[in-house]
């Protein structure tokens, strides 16, 4: 089968196809021209049967494309909490990052991605005050991204429950709270004072 039909396959969401080609030696890591590999389009497409059957077929959680996304990068950046679970159990590494240096958590943090959040601030070993090339963390993200609501409340809530710094200033010597007062984020300065 060449690259092309398999990759159509995975546009298609054809399980059916895709299995029978994984079977008969297809390679399970193909990519497309922008190095987009299937289990990375299969996520794009919140396709979670496809992913969860090419991740048990030994798919590449970490396989970046040219744009520096990896499945689990884009499932963390896009809320699907269900299959950042599964990349999770098959090997996601914590020390590859995005196109802005930055972790899965960061972009959840600032999309208000709560359950997603909750997944990631308390797995073991994540790297939660990573500092991305803008020189923000998760909790900075939520504070300067969000717009104060419940749900990015509730983050900074989560974020500072799982031990993370709530003192880690911008580039600019601004810390997420002095962030928070500027906005009038009342409820975001009580959380984290």
């Amino acid at each position: 089968m060449t690259a092309s039909n398999l990759l159509n396959l995975v546009h298609e969401n054809d399980l059916i196809g895709v299995e029978a080609a994984l079977k008969n030696g297809a390679n399970v890591n193909t990519t497309d021209s922008q190095n987009n590999s299937l289990l990375l389009i299969a996520t794009q497409k919140q396709y979670i049967e496809m992913a969860t059957l090419l991740v048990k077929h030994g798919a590449d959680v970490n396989q970046q494309a040219k744009n520096l996304d990896s499945p689990f990068l884009y499932a963390g950046a896009t809320g699907q909490t269900e299959l950042l679970k599964v990349f999770l159990d098959h090997g996601a590494r914590f020390d590859i990052f995005n196109r802005y240096n930055g972790s899965a958590l960061i972009p959840a943090c600032e999309r208000g991605h709560v359950e997603t959040v909750k997944l990631l601030a308390n797995t073991k070993n994540y790297p939660i005050d990573h500092v991305n090339r803008l020189g923000w963390t998760a909790l900075m993200e939520a504070v300067i991204l969000g717009d104060g609501s419940k749900k990015y409340q509730q983050i900074v809530k989560i974020l500072k429950d799982a031990g993370a710094r709530m003192d880690i200033p911008d580039f600019d010597g601004i810390t997420p709270l002095q962030h928070a007062k500027a906005r009038g984020f009342h409820e975001i300065v009580r959380i984290m004072d």
